[in-house]
């Protein structure tokens, strides 16, 4: 399965709200997750918790979506841009935005980067 294969099943599950199915599935042990603020999370345990806590500050999603996939296959790297309308538990309501680029390493993510603008993540009425 080529890895563009891969991101596309990744973010199908997502989409179908598996969030921590597709992250046991396709993060390595050793994945690093650097985020647009230069915050580095290394290993997998650690970038665990990291998406368990996001996932519970949500309180509902109300759209996204994929909105471009590109793949390079020899060298292992994809980049996806998404975005997700969401609602908080704290009761803020945003939309945001990011591209975030994999580095797959024996058909699992060791490494991804976030790029999105922080200040689109501002709540919106």
């Amino acid at each position: 399965m080529s890895c563009k294969d891969k991101v596309m099943e990744m973010y199908g599950m997502l989409g179908q709200g598996q969030g921590m199915e597709a992250f046991e599935k396709f993060y390595h042990e050793d994945v690093t997750m650097i985020e647009c603020t230069g915050e580095v999370r290394k290993g997998k345990a650690a970038n665990r918790e990291f998406e368990q806590n996001w996932y519970n500050g949500v309180q509902e999603v109300h759209d996204g979506g994929v909105t471009a996939v590109t793949a390079d296959e020899e060298n292992g790297v994809t980049m996806v841009e998404t975005w997700t309308e969401m609602t908080f538990k704290d009761g803020n309501r945003m939309k945001m935005e990011e591209i975030a680029r994999q580095k797959w390493q024996d058909g699992q993510i060791i490494e991804e980067r976030f790029y999105y603008d922080t200040r689109g993540m501002e709540p919106q009425a």
